[in-house]
């Protein structure tokens, strides 16, 4: 029975040993080149694990807009590169956000992931499958549905009013969103790119609808997938 599992196993991992991996380049300073992402289901959040691998040469002192998640009425849910570098995330509001001291975004790509629970406030960056130091952040707080997510600008009304000089420059890519907080192991397998991470449900890279707008480039690269097994994460 052991020699069976196994069997199987080694399939599975020459299967998913290596697919094309989407990326989507975002060449120059734009106030009209976005992507605009379909989520599988409503954003109607309670907790939620947002991860993407994302690099940059934008390293002087302005904003990046890295994702944009807005409904008519409000930013719901924004994640920023702040001009002095920070990390940072927004919940309906564009004053009032979490504020995070990281290793600088560069052009080698970073795994990043920032979770966040209402039940506890509980929110954190993670970087290269390293968590950040907790903050408390909208403690009580839920994220509403209905709008719309898009990545490579910051949206001022709905799908509207884009500044240059926040635009989003460099290549992103590995979009997943989860409707919960992931454990730490399940991040560490999406930064390792392990053939067993979890995939998003709010938000699946790998079956991704979405529509590009403006001068956006998708391109494809030959990804390979560790071949290391977690079996502490089950």
């Amino acid at each position: 029975m052991k020699m069976k599992v196994t069997v199987v196993l080694l399939l599975l991992l020459v299967l998913a040993s290596a697919t094309d991996c989407k990326v989507f380049v975002f060449p120059e300073e734009s106030s009209s080149a976005y992507v605009q992402l379909t989520p599988m289901k409503p954003l109607n959040l309670q907790a939620f694990t947002l991860c993407m691998r994302v690099a940059t040469q934008i390293w002087y002192k302005r904003e990046i807009i890295l994702f944009a998640y807005r409904t008519q009425g409000a930013d719901e849910l924004n994640v920023w590169r702040e001009k002095n570098g920070r990390l940072s995330l927004y919940l309906r509001s564009s004053k009032d956000g979490a504020f995070f001291t990281l290793p600088m975004l560069s052009a080698l790509p970073t795994h990043l992931c920032v979770t966040w629970d209402s039940s506890t406030g509980n929110t954190a960056f993670w970087v290269d499958g390293r968590r950040s130091m907790l903050t408390i952040y909208r403690h009580g707080h839920n994220v509403h549905p209905n709008g719309a997510i898009i990545i490579g600008q910051d949206p001022d009304s709905f799908l509207g009013k884009f500044d240059v000089h926040q635009s989003f420059v460099g290549e992103i890519t590995d979009v997943h969103m989860f409707d919960s907080v992931l454990r730490a192991c399940q991040i560490e397998q999406l930064y390792a790119k392990q053939y067993n991470a979890p995939s998003g449900n709010v938000l699946n890279w790998n079956f991704l609808k979405y529509k590009i707008h403006g001068n956006v480039v998708e391109r494809y690269t030959y990804q390979e997938y560790s071949k290391k097994v977690s079996d502490t994460c089950k």
